[in-house]
């Protein structure tokens, strides 16, 4: 995968990147994991399935195979589980993931910049479900960075069954990881600011990587502003580790003010519910989900008594 990634990186924008970002991903596989093998070996196994094209039928990211071995395949991607992102469809198998990431798409696609011909960079990837969707829909370039090595395997185990792929890849990188060059149209950043202890830190990084006028497409928790300007929680969120800050739209909309973003805009609040947050089969061992992490008297609110989780999508540009 690596090596397809430079060959279309060194075609674009990325391409005075693209040496270090290829030498730091190699780095980071050299991880010791004892999941490793058992993950390698599952791509290699989906490896010998039959490709197909690959299109977005929603709320499926659907691959057109012929003549799959389901059993076979549907064993492979189980030894990479917990599967979060998608969902996907391979053939007559059905990939349900935990979210519908597809709810979250047709939320946010019609009120961005087109991104057709555009360099594209999509922070806390996961496994490229939207990365792909970001190829798909028209981006010279998608790349993706998700530094949880699980879900670098699962993008490759999807790519495995895709003939001709779209430009859409994925390298196991932390935000910081990124060299401070200002080149990415259109930047995507979900689900990943309320897990950073250093907010503002956060909006700063993205800021450096984003050509001039480049757009920025932040969706995070957020509070209603009854609860103040924003809550730190003490210990755990929804069940959630190392979640920092949730601020209300009118504080967020403040950080990105003083981190200079222009044309601010609040343009979706949805409270997430049990229809695209839910337990699936394809999760694991541990089957909790939204409706597990939210009180059983009061769905207005978290097992620990917070806000129940509510998610804005700003739009702004450099």
């Amino acid at each position: 995968m690596l090596d397809d990634f430079s060959k279309q990186c060194t075609q674009s924008k990325l391409a005075n990147l693209c040496e270090q970002l290829v030498n730091t991903s190699k780095q980071k596989f050299l991880v010791n994991n004892g999941n490793i093998p058992k993950w390698e070996g599952a791509i290699e196994a989906i490896k010998n399935q039959p490709q197909g094209r690959i299109e977005y039928q929603s709320p499926y990211l659907k691959i057109n195979s012929k003549n799959i071995d389901k059993d076979q395949l549907e064993y492979s991607l189980k030894q990479l589980m917990p599967w979060r992102k998608g969902p996907y469809q391979i053939e007559n198998l059905s990939l349900d993931s935990e979210w519908r990431g597809d709810m979250k798409w047709d939320r946010l696609i019609q009120n961005i910049r087109p991104l057709k011909g555009r360099t594209v960079l999509d922070v806390g990837a996961g496994n490229g479900y939207f990365t792909y969707l970001m190829a798909i829909t028209g981006a010279k370039i998608a790349l993706g960075i998700e530094p949880f090595l699980l879900f670098n395997y699962q993008f490759q185990a999807i790519r495995a069954l895709i003939d001709n792929p779209p430009n859409a890849f994925i390298l196991p990188l932390r935000l910081e990881d990124m060299p401070n060059e200002c080149v990415f149209d259109t930047v995507f950043s979900m689900g990943v600011l309320y897990h950073q202890k250093d907010h503002m830190q956060h909006l700063q990084q993205l800021k450096n990587t984003m050509a001039d006028d480049g757009e920025l497409v932040l969706e995070t928790l957020i509070i209603d502003s009854k609860y103040g300007d924003q809550i730190i929680p003490e210990d755990r969120y929804a069940r959630m580790r190392n979640v920092w800050c949730l601020p209300s739209t009118d504080t967020l909309h403040d950080w990105l003010e003083q981190t200079r973003f222009k044309n601010i805009k609040l343009v979706d609040v949805t409270k997430t519910t049990p229809e695209e947050q839910r337990a699936t089969h394809w999760i694991g061992g541990n089957t909790q989900s939204l409706k597990d992490f939210l009180d059983p008297n009061d769905e207005n609110l978290t097992i620990e008594g917070l806000p129940a989780p509510k998610r804005a999508i700003f739009i702004c540009n450099k």
